[in-house]
């Protein structure tokens, strides 16, 4: 049996075994070279250990009030942060970032964006770029500057490029908030419920966190139906099989009926709706989120960035600005429905992205919505409406550690939360050196 025969495996396995068996001048310099290769590998392992436990080092927030996302408050007491998440809440923590002089919350949550509509150079509303670079490279920036305002969650529900925008954000590299992405709404009225059940599993299998339905036109056509019950049925039921949850673009009441009792997740929209299937909707447990103020205010603000693009025409902001009061209207008797779970959602689009809070203001100052209620709207309660009310939404040991501080006080003053001075996402600071917000 010759050497190689004796030391049996691959040829490479082989070679490094007749060094070490029968050394060489060459085997002997080539041992060194991989002792000084080793070496290095040690110590760039060493320099990632070093890392990662410095990572894990406990971060502290020393807090004057805290705002818990479920309706509690706290004073003079302190978070503790730790691998991403808070490990506890304790007014005998140590030193930290001194956030005593603002109001500490959880990162807020809009229900609803589409984050990557976007102006072009030009402008003007961009519905289509020359290139899917040029796509994710607006997203990220509209994900930007809504990290920046303090939504650390947001619901992307109108591109592919979402999903995109999602992976690369997640990846931990670029800032963003955490977005959950609808991928491809379904749009088309003319497939049948079959046709239907096969588009949602393709979109799950695709990597959609959940399943966008059109069951209405825009209200700029007038917002009529546009699915029969037993399509809303098959794709709402079919989500559901998926695991998926389902948000329905939709507005008259009829339709939102059959919404709501076909299981679906989340009513949007919702303009025409009247007081009993507002009913309905608290009884079944269905998410209902008005995107009052915001949208239509951006859209008629930016009128000439967007006229004359699709059906953008002058009937169509002309629909827009006589809805604007009814839409006030419905949100003002939503309020009064008891146990109808409202969320906040924006529908942000190009414009408005940064500005999501604007939507929240409007409920308060417009709509008198209590501050209490509208700051869970897009907390605890927008959490609860993604299946995400085990992790975000709250400030509470185990939560991950979506932390934002704003000047002044949003319970007393809902334009407080414009001020965002501090933002932590997963336990990491994007925004916190500016307004005496710094380590001590």
């Amino acid at each position: 049996m010759s050497e190689d025969q004796s030391v049996g495996g691959s040829e490479d396995q082989r070679k490094a075994a007749r060094c070490i068996l029968k050394p060489t001048r060459e085997s002997k310099m080539e041992i060194r070279s991989n002792l000084k290769n080793m070496k290095f590998v040690y110590a760039v392992l060493c320099l990632f250990s070093s890392a990662a436990f410095a990572q894990e080092q406990p971060i502290t927030l020393r807090v004057g009030t805290l705002l818990d996302g479920k309706g509690g408050v706290q004073h003079n007491t302190a978070i503790v942060v730790q691998n991403g998440k808070i490990r506890e809440i304790d007014p005998a923590a140590g030193s930290g970032y001194d956030l005593r002089n603002v109001t500490v919350l959880p990162g807020l949550i809009d229900t609803h964006v589409h984050i990557a509509w976007h102006f072009g150079p030009d402008g003007r509303y961009q519905p289509r770029d020359d290139s899917q670079v040029t796509a994710l490279g607006y997203a990220l920036e509209n994900a930007y500057v809504t990290l920046m305002a303090g939504f650390t969650t947001v619901q992307s529900v109108g591109s592919p490029i979402d999903g995109d925008a999602r992976n690369a954000i997640n990846r931990g590299v670029l800032p963003g908030p955490r977005i959950l992405t609808a991928l491809r709404p379904l749009n088309d009225a003319r497939l049948t419920p079959e046709q239907i059940h096969e588009y949602v599993r393709k979109v799950a299998a695709d990597g959609a966190d959940l399943i966008k339905v059109f069951a209405s036109k825009s209200m700029r056509d007038g917002g009529g139906r546009t699915l029969s019950k037993e399509q809303i049925v098959a794709a709402c039921g079919e989500a559901t099989a998926r695991g998926l949850r389902s948000l329905v673009h939709v507005y008259d009441a009829e339709t939102i009926r059959d919404v709501s009792e076909a299981g679906c997740t989340t009513v949007e929209h919702g303009t025409l709706i009247n007081d009993e299937v507002l009913r309905l909707l608290a009884e079944r447990g269905t998410y209902f989120d008005p995107t009052v103020g915001l949208v239509t205010e951006n859209y008629l603000a930016n009128r000439a960035r967007y006229l004359g693009i699709g059906n953008y025409t002058e009937e169509g902001f002309a629909s827009m600005q006589k809805n604007l009061p009814v839409g006030l209207d419905m949100f003002k008797r939503a309020l009064a429905i008891k146990n109808l779970k409202i969320v906040y959602g924006t529908d942000a689009v190009a414009g408005a992205h940064g500005r999501n809070i604007e939507g929240l203001v409007y409920r308060v100052e417009q709509g008198r919505e209590d501050t209490r209620s509208a700051i869970l709207s897009a907390t605890s309660l927008a959490a609860e409406s993604l299946n995400l009310g085990d992790k975000i939404g709250a400030i509470a040991p185990g939560m991950e550690a979506d932390i934002i501080a704003v000047d002044g006080d949003p319970l007393k003053d809902i334009t407080a939360l414009r001020r965002v001075v501090f933002v932590m996402k997963g336990g990491r600071i994007y925004k916190g050196s500016a307004n005496g917000v710094k380590p001590r």
